[in-house]
C-alpha cells in the first residue's frame, strides 16, 4: 500500500554558537533574513510541500520559535485598532501555516537524536525533515519533488547538490550509482577526510524517510563528541532497503555560515518590489567606492 508524507520534523536544538553573541539569549533559527525568521522560511517549504503537521525539535532558550508560530491577541488588536489591515493579515496567517508541535531535545546529542526525539510524533508513518540551516528555493519546492519520489517508489530520499571538491569535508557524501537526477545511493559518508569523498555530491538538508530509521537510530552508537548521527543510520537503511538521492535542481542557501546568511539577505532584497532597486543601488555605490 502506497504511504503518503504528511509528517515533517524541522531540528531545532543546536546552541547556534557559530553566530555568537546574537545566539546568547536568542535561537538561531529566529535570525531574521530581512524581516522573517529564517525557520520561518522552512515551515513555508514544508507547507508548500503538503505537509500537515510538523514537529519542531528544540532546546533551552527556544521559547521565542513557538511565541512566533502560536497566536498573538495583543499584537491583532493593535493592528487592527490602527486599521493596518495589511500586516494584520500576515501576521494572522503566520499562526495558520500549520498544525505545529513540540518536542524538547533535553541534550544536543547530534542530529540522529534530535530526530528520534520526534519517534511518538511520527509513530509508524514515512515523514520528512528539514534542516533549517539550508534555505532551498525552486518550483515546486525542493521537498515536494521528494515527496513526490518516495510516493511513486517507496524509497526513503536525500537530497544532494554538488558542491567544490575542497568542500566536501564539511558535509554528508552521497556516493551513486549514475550522474542522472534520480540516482540510487551507493554509500553515505558522513565529512570525509580531505581526498577521500567518492564524489562531491553533498546532502542538503531534506530527508523523506521510512520509519524503519528509528530503530535504527535507537541503537545507534555514538560517534564524535559523544553524538548520534542520522548519517550512520542512513548507511544501515541503504543496506536494508533502497536509498534515493535527488538532485536538487534550485538555489540554496546555507544560512547557518555567515557569509551564507549575508549572501541569502543580499539575494532576498534583490527579488523584493519594495527593496530590490534601492539595495542595487545601495551596492553598486559601494563598490565603486570600494574600487576607488
Amino acid at each position: 500500500m502506497e504511504k503518503r508524507i504528511r509528517k515533517a520534523i524541522i531540528p531545532a536544538g543546536g546552541l547556534g554558537t557559530r553566530f555568537l553573541p546574537a545566539t546568547k539569549a536568542q535561537p538561531k533559527e529566529m535570525l531574521p533574513i530581512i524581516d522573517k525568521p529564517a525557520i520561518q522560511y522552512i515551515v513555508e517549504e514544508a507547507v508548500n510541500s503538503g505537509i500537515e503537521s510538523i514537529v519542531i525539535v528544540s532546546g533551552r532558550n527556544k521559547r521565542a520559535i513557538e511565541d512566533h508560530f502560536d497566536k498573538s491577541a495583543e499584537l491583532e488588536m493593535e493592528l487592527e485598532a490602527r486599521h493596518n489591515e495589511e500586516m494584520l493579515e500576515m501576521v494572522q496567517k503566520i499562526s495558520q501555516l500549520a498544525d505545529i508541535y513540540y518536542v524538547r531535545q533535553k541534550e544536543p546529542l547530534g542530529l540522529g537524536h534530535a530526530v528520534l526525539c520526534a519517534r511518538r510524533f511520527i509513530g509508524d508513518e514515512p515523514f520528512a525533515v528539514l534542516l533549517g540551516d539550508d534555505i532551498l528555493k525552486s518550483d515546486p519546492p525542493c521537498l515536494r519533488q521528494m515527496m513526490d519520489i518516495y510516493e511513486r517508489d517507496q524509497s526513503s530520499v536525500v537530497a544532494v547538490m554538488e558542491v567544490p571538491w575542497n568542500q566536501t569535508h564539511k558535509y554528508g557524501i552521497v556516493d551513486i550509482e549514475s550522474g542522472k537526477q534520480i540516482a540510487r545511493v551507493r554509500d553515505i559518508i558522513e565529512k570525509p577526510a580531505a581526498g577521500q569523498a567518492p564524489t562531491n555530491y553533498a546532502v542538503v538538508g531534506r530527508y523523506v524517510l521510512d520509519p524503519a530509521i528509528f530503530g535504527l537510530l535507537e541503537n545507534a552508537a555514538p560517534g564524535k563528541a559523544g553524538e548520534i548521527q542520522l548519517t550512520d543510520s542512513l548507511q544501515q537503511l541503504n543496506r536494508l532497503s533502497s536509498l534515493t538521492a535527488y538532485r536538487f535542481d534550485g538555489r540554496r542557501h546555507d544560512v547557518g555560515d555567515k557569509l551564507g546568511f549575508v549572501q541569502a539577505t543580499i539575494d532576498f532584497a534583490l527579488e523584493r518590489a519594495d527593496l530590490g532597486d534601492d539595495v542595487r543601488k545601495y551596492m553598486l555605490e559601494r563598490l565603486k567606492e570600494t574600487n576607488a
